[in-house]
């Protein structure tokens, strides 16, 4: 959109601000919930602290940093929406909410995909399809694909200069995140498929907290996937679609949706399965 007087209102030159342009003229056409981007801040910091003391008491290292990258990008993406709550043109306040929320997730993943082989080693890795040690070379090279496509194709979408060229960018994050989607379903498909192994093979699943354990990583996935559902949806026509520009639906399926993740995942720290076998194993070899 040309406009008058040299104004421009998106890209790395943008020189608008609320006295000078109407908020329609911004990308996103309105300007971001304080409140609600307090409460997400709030809620992906809460989860972050407990990722902290979670991982040192149960010493879950691997699990521990990457949710923590995960709840830091969604904060810092929150940050980037109050920014633009002041300035809906403020093209760095643009590129820290489309970036961080956009390849937060992705951490989130990488999180679930380390699991499958610790619950593996845990039941019974000799019923499994697959050598448990090798599931980490298939699902994490493909997160990082899905985190590569994700941030190049932000990255680009935000320095364009035309619609043309954000549209470009637009559509390698789009690649990324129907990327993203593949692969959580395989790793889903992949998980439930040695679950019905143990059932085939009669391993009972116990304690009981091995079945909470299970159901609550289950709902994360099933948040996670519904969110980058959701994000397919609203950027398969660019940042220029009423999707892309509904906040409720943005607040109800990405904010609420990645925050009932990241605590779901609190809750179902694997430390509460897999630290009293560790415990024990480090007591056997003091006793050895």
């Amino acid at each position: 959109m040309s406009l008058p007087n040299g104004l421009i209102a998106f890209g790395p030159a943008a020189n608008c601000t609320l006295e000078l342009c109407p908020v329609e003229w911004s990308i996103l056409q309105y300007r971001p919930s304080v409140p609600a981007s307090a409460v997400f801040i709030a809620i992906f910091g809460l989860s972050l602290l407990l990722n902290v003391g979670q991982g040192i008491y149960h010493r879950e290292w691997g699990y521990m940093v990457t949710l923590i990258a995960g709840c830091i990008l969604e904060i810092v993406g929150y940050v980037g929406r109050l920014i633009l709550y002041d300035n809906p043109f403020d093209f760095n306040g643009f590129i820290l909410q489309i970036v961080c929320i956009t390849i937060a997730p992705v951490f989130f993943c990488a999180a679930i995909y380390v699991l499958l082989s610790q619950t593996i080693m845990h039941i019974d890795d000799r019923i499994s399809r697959f050598n448990p040690k090798l599931l980490y070379w298939i699902f994490i090279p493909c997160d990082i694909v899905s985190l590569v496509l994700q941030a190049v194709g932000g990255a680009l979408s935000c320095v364009a200069t035309t619609q043309d060229a954000v549209n470009t960018g637009v559509n390698i994050s789009l690649a990324g995140l129907v990327f993203q989607v593949f692969t959580l379903t395989t790793f889903t498909v992949t998980f439930l498929d040695y679950l019905n192994s143990c059932r085939r093979n009669r391993i009972h699943l116990e304690p009981a907290r091995m079945k909470i354990f299970l159901g609550l990583l289950f709902l994360s996935i099933f948040f996670i996937l519904l969110r980058c559902v959701y994000r397919v949806v609203e950027l398969h026509e660019g940042y220029f679609s009423r999707f892309f520009r509904d906040e409720p639906l943005f607040i109800a399926l990405e904010s609420a949706i990645m925050g009932a993740a990241a605590l779901t995942m609190n809750a179902g720290h694997p430390g509460l399965v897999f630290g009293k076998k560790k415990k024990s194993s480090r007591e056997t070899n003091m006793r050895t």
